[in-house]
């Protein structure tokens, strides 16, 4: 069935979201589940023996399940929960790599009922502790190593957490671990659940990510966010039955959960699921043997694939693609041309967030602009504007610089951040979402992305809050005050940066540098932890004693190459209004 879109032009067209809802299977008494329309309604539509998912092993192992045996085996998966006691609404936490068990706990999650949470495998203890105390994960899904590594010596102070399922490496069985199960082990044994009643408003996914204060934001999406994803996945890629189609995203990554979980199992695709990081020769080789048509990944794996050079590329010059895209920064038109000369598919950026849900404003093939945000999708409706308190105002200007808000009325939309309803209120305004996002508008509607209207670092596509990481750094008894600031960097956009000042006792050096970059990183994790360390003998303040980050942002492009203390002087007076 067609999308139900009017207009005759790009700009023009309209999705009639309501007549869209006809798209989606649904069941019976007027009920919507998430994992029901990604996977059962196939089987119950006569398409079951197609496969759905095809797994690449570490070491090239390969495993396909097709939707048929998809739909047993979240059904098993469900019922384990069930077991546990879990109830509707209560939250599975995930800590799984790209691998089928984190298919089963994601399906198998949405058909009993439960919230699904996954979370970076990259994150040091820290953050995945702050993580699931405000989810209040009941459940806890995880690989033995991450489990033992991270979680194991925090389980007595989360409270909340009742139940481990653990799962081996390389498909062994792990183990013994005190209050730990076997999570493939109950699944193989449990009889097939009947989906709990759930509908669009049922809560679904909760995905963090970095707030403006040290707090984390857990955005809350419902099951009704399938339509977004089953007609973004039209829209943006064309999905097809006939398409093979790849998403290289973190299984912590919302790309993830929408764009390799959701919306091709929706759209009847097959998907190629690498359990690899990166690695080129092998990337090429996944995107040849395996005759994917549709690629969606990100501009840094892009620029490190671009690093390998064109003699490597042209190796793998012949594919099956038809369609590549990438989201998570903007995508500079070098990348867009080198896709084109390399892969025989130009990149098409896409633009979304963690709280939109599903892809708001993309490139599409025709209608692309290189290095822009792209055109709102039908059925978004995106503007310019300023904010002033409770009013906005929106800019028709051509060029005119303000922030990217949304009509609120998209179905993948957040409904919540979990357990700070002010900071959720607070993102919109007489209608609109704001998104944070400064951007202009050009003449053919294209939206080109500005900055940030905050402090936020954009690094790889991970949004990082200064904060979290300035409140883990503050316990080590060196510092006295920190702020944290992004650095551009060419292959990650941005990378953290730490400024420093020491308590008295403690003298700056490369041994206490790598000291504090150490505690960072076994702290906060790769992901999050500052790339540099840089000492200050006092923290550049506003007149009302706020860090002035920009002028910590000016010394860090400076880079000093000396161990010492460095005076950042600000005008007395210059920032009053900050």
């Amino acid at each position: 069935m067609a999308l139900p879109i009017t207009g005759t032009t790009v700009k023009q067209q309209h999705l009639d979201w309501a007549a869209a809802g006809s798209l989606l299977a649904g069941l019976p008494g007027g009920a919507l589940n998430l994992g029901h329309e990604a996977v059962d309604r196939h089987v119950a539509e006569g398409r079951g023996e197609r496969v759905a998912l095809t797994f690449l092993g570490r070491r090239y192992e390969r495993k396909t399940l097709t939707y048929a045996q998809l739909a047993d085996a979240t059904s098993r998966a469900a019922q384990v929960l069930l077991d546990l006691g879990v109830q509707p609404g209560d939250t599975v936490a995930v800590l799984l790599g790209r691998t089928s068990e984190l298919y089963l706990a994601a399906l198998g999650s949405w058909k009993a009922g439960a919230v699904f949470c996954p979370l970076f495998g990259a994150f040091g203890p820290g953050p995945l502790k702050s993580r699931l105390e405000l989810a209040r994960a009941k459940v806890l899904i995880a690989t033995e190593p991450l489990y033992q590594r991270k979680i194991a010596a925090l389980r007595g102070s989360l409270p909340d957490l009742q139940h481990v399922l653990l799962v081996g490496e390389d498909g062994a069985a792990p183990a013994p671990h005190d209050g730990c199960a076997d999570f493939n082990a109950l699944v193989a044994a449990a009889q097939p659940a009947s989906i709990v009643e759930t509908n669009a408003q049922s809560p679904a996914f909760v995905h963090f990510t970095s707030g403006t204060t040290g707090t984390p934001k857990g955005a809350l999406h419902n099951h009704g966010a399938v339509l977004s994803h089953l007609v973004t996945g039209r829209q943006v890629f064309d999905l097809t039955a006939a398409d093979v189609y790849w998403c290289t995203a973190d299984p912590g990554w919302i790309t993830n959960t929408a764009y390799a979980l959701v919306s091709p199992l929706v759209n009847g695709c097959m998907s190629v699921v690498d359990e690899a990081e990166f690695d080129p020769r092998r990337w090429y080789g996944v995107l040849k043997d395996e005759k994917v048509t549709v690629w969606y990944t990100t501009p840094t794996n892009i620029r490190m694939m671009m690093r390998y050079g064109a003699a490597l590329a042209r190796i793998y010059r012949e594919n099956s693609l038809r369609l590549a895209a990438s989201v998570g920064e903007p995508l500079n038109p070098e990348a867009v041309a080198w896709g084109d000369k390399a892969l025989g598919a130009p990149f098409l950026d896409t633009w979304w967030q963690t709280e939109t849900g599903a892809i708001a404003i993309a490139n599409l093939p025709g209608h692309a602009k290189p290095g822009s945000m792209g055109l709102p999708l039908p059925g978004v409706e995106a503007a310019v504007v300023n904010r002033n308190l409770s009013k906005i105002e929106v800019l028709t200007e051509i060029d005119a610089v303000g922030e990217l808000a949304l009509k609120a009325d998209l179905p993948s939309l957040f409904t919540a951040y979990v357990g700070d309803a002010n900071r959720y209120q607070a993102s919109f305004c007489e209608g609109w979402y704001l998104t944070g996002d400064l951007v202009r508008r050009d003449a053919d509607g294209f939206f080109w992305f500005v900055g940030r209207s905050d402090d936020m670092i954009k690094s790889a596509g991970h949004t990082i809050g200064p904060f979290e990481i300035e409140c883990t750094l503050m316990d080590h008894p060196a510092v006295a005050e920190i702020g944290v600031v992004g650095r551009p960097d060419l292959l990650l956009r941005e990378v953290p940066v730490a400024f420093v000042s020491l308590n008295p006792g403690f003298e700056p050096g490369e041994a206490l540098r790598l000291e504090l970059l150490y505690f960072a990183r076994q702290e906060l994790g790769s992901a999050l932890a500052p790339r540099e360390i840089l000492f200050v003998e006092a923290m550049p303040k506003t007149t009302t004693g706020k860090i002035l980050r920009r002028a910590l942002k000016a010394k860090a492009l400076a880079e000093p190459e000396e161990d010492q203390p460095v005076t950042l002087a600000v005008a007395p007076g210059r920032f009053d209004d900050e």
